[in-house]
């Protein structure tokens, strides 16, 4: 399966099986924010993630940031880490045209949509370091759980290098 593929309804299943990667996932009402996640899937294992795409202020790099679920992103301190200028949230537009999903929908599977690999990833080293992690399978009405070494082998995949740091 190529990666247009695992855009389509389904799809980043039916990837993850065919590669043999193993994962969890389960089926729930849409959930917009993080006490909706929590409360629609509390039995399901690992560290529960916060997604933030942001862009700098000439709208030129785009990151997607990974921290734990209860972390909040000091966007001052995390642009002069990296070295970014003026970091913002990025648009609806911006998150469908790098990365192919609509806002609740963000999570680090979605990194599978930036064929162009214009999308920076910073991973937080407590996420990176869990032993599984979850999110969003391309739409907010389903949550994955996946082992360390299933995220290590889909970013492969996608030719993605993590840049693994504290977040601030």
């Amino acid at each position: 399966m190529d990666m247009l593929e695992a855009t389509a309804e389904g799809g980043l299943w039916d990837l993850f099986a065919g590669q043999n990667w193993a994962f969890e996932a389960v089926e729930h009402d849409p959930v917009f924010t993080i006490e909706e996640a929590l409360a629609a899937v509390p039995h399901l294992g690992g560290v529960k993630t916060k997604n933030v795409f942001v862009r700098d202020g000439k709208g030129q790099r785009h990151i997607l940031v990974i921290v734990p679920h209860d972390r909040r992103v000091d966007m001052a301190e995390l642009g002069r880490q990296l070295p970014a200028t003026r970091l913002s949230m990025a648009s609806a537009e911006r998150l469908q045209r790098h990365l192919g999903v609509t806002p609740g929908a963000v999570s680090i599977f979605a990194i599978v949509n930036d064929k162009d690999h214009a999308v920076e990833l910073v991973i937080d080293e407590a996420v990176w370091k869990a032993d599984k992690v979850q999110g969003h399978p391309l739409r907010n009405t389903s949550t994955m759980a996946v082992p360390h070494a299933t995220l290590e082998a889909f970013l492969a995949y996608t030719g993605h290098e993590p840049r693994v740091m504290r977040v601030p």
